[in-house]
């Protein structure tokens, strides 16, 4: 559900930036910021709930990002101007942040043979999400306006906190604390509720003994190198990700919203799931981004030329197949590169410079689009995927079939 409110808080920009700049007369500019000042705001969030995350538990910090998202979200669609609109979905946008909180949690509890099908599985409910809130404005919107549809997209964020007490720390988490006797405890009860017996043995803290997951002294130098937490950044490609997708709604909706548009090319997210899933564990990490990448491209290319609608829809399902592929695959790769000890903090950290691109990204569409340079805008974000794609294969390093670590010290 996590994942699920979050893509509808995301895919709602689509639809309430051209609405709020009807009722409220906003330049181009003005309707952009709405969409930048979320992505502004998941830049701050994503590297603070990162550390919240590593330093007070992984619950914690899902408690924390619900609480924000949910009132903020709820908020904004009492707001009587556009600053205060714009205060609200910036706080909503430090909420959404916390993403990075709940791949790490999820990640920590799967074993390696099966990480990446069943780290494609739960993006399949950010999938949902997206067709969820496709639905949701096409029946309110036209009837009920942009402000009931922040108030029901809301919603989901707000139940998520009755799920709170259900959820477990992770036994991962703790070991890397040294709470060995919390992280049994919740492996015990997990063993209990599934009718299994935990294996026989004694838990072991990483702060005592390497659980046999060894690295060689370039990989650990390449990981904490600024190389790596900066040009080689694998969360810089949702830079390309972010900056796709909202090219693909501005480019359906640059005049009025289709409702229809939206909605279809929504559901290709669920073939990109199935091909995410497909070639993740048998192509690899890096040759499967990569792949998607350069795929997307072709799909993008014939956009700069003038086609029937019918067209352009199909040229986008596919471009959004491909960019949900890659979307799902880097947030697998990402949190498998960092240690447990430091594993929401580095995600947080890179998915923060993702988040540059969808900050910039409404404000060089909106602007080229409404000033009549699709053509231009196409090429640009073209150009990004592209190179994206090349970045890619440059990564140092493979992480399908590896253990996750627990700290940056390992045995050489």
């Amino acid at each position: 559900m996590g994942s699920a409110s979050e893509a509808m808080e995301m895919m709602l920009l689509s639809f309430v930036g051209p609405a709020v700049q009807s009722t409220w007369d906003l330049s181009s500019h003005e309707e952009s910021l709405i969409t930048s000042i979320v992505f502004a705001g998941m830049l701050i969030g994503a590297y603070s709930w990162g550390i919240v995350s590593d330093n007070c538990g992984r619950r914690k910090g899902f408690l924390i990002t619900a609480m924000v998202t949910a009132a903020a979200g709820f908020l904004s669609a009492f707001a009587p101007n556009f600053t205060l609109l714009i205060i609200l979905r910036g706080l909503v946008g430090v909420g959404l942040g916390g993403g990075p909180v709940l791949s790490s949690w999820f990640l920590e509890f799967i074993p390696s043979p099966n990480r990446g099908t069943w780290m494609v599985v739960i993006s399949a409910f950010w999938t949902l999400g997206t067709i969820l809130e496709a639905s949701l404005a096409w029946f309110v919107m036209p009837r009920l306006g942009w402000r009931w549809l922040l108030a029901l997209s809301a919603l989901p964020s707000s139940l998520l906190l009755l799920f709170y007490f259900m959820t477990p720390e992770s036994p991962r988490y703790l070991c890397a604390k040294g709470r060995k006797g919390d992280a049994l405890a919740i492996l015990e009860k997990i063993a209990q509720v599934n009718g299994r017996k935990l294996p026989s043995g004694v838990l072991v803290s990483d702060l005592h003994i390497e659980l046999g997951e060894k690295c060689t002294a370039l990989e650990e130098k390449e990981l904490i190198s600024p190389r790596e937490n900066d040009s080689e950044n694998p969360e810089k490609l949702n830079t390309g990700d972010n900056m796709c997708t909202h090219t693909e709604e501005q480019s359906k909706n640059h005049k009025s919203v289709s409702y229809k548009d939206v909605f279809i090319t929504s559901f290709a997210e669920f073939p990109g799931l199935l091909l995410s899933a497909a070639t993740v564990d048998k192509l690899g990490r890096k040759m499967s981004m990569s792949t998607m990448f350069f795929l997307c491209s072709i799909f993008l290319l014939p956009l700069v030329f003038h086609q029937p609608q019918s067209l352009t829809t199909g040229l986008l399902f596919g471009a959004r197949i491909c960019i949900t592929a890659t979307f799902s695959i880097v947030y697998i790769y990402a949190p498998e590169i960092y240690p447990t000890s430091l594993r929401s903090t580095g995600v947080g950290v890179a998915s923060s410079v993702g988040r540059i691109g969808g900050m910039i990204c409404p404000l060089v569409s909106v602007g080229l689009i409404h000033g009549c340079h699709q053509t231009v805008a196409i090429f640009l974000f073209e150009s990004i995927v592209i190179l994206s794609g090349i970045s890619v294969l440059l990564f140092p390093f493979e992480t399908r079939g590896r253990q996750l670590r627990d700290n940056v010290a390992c045995s050489t």
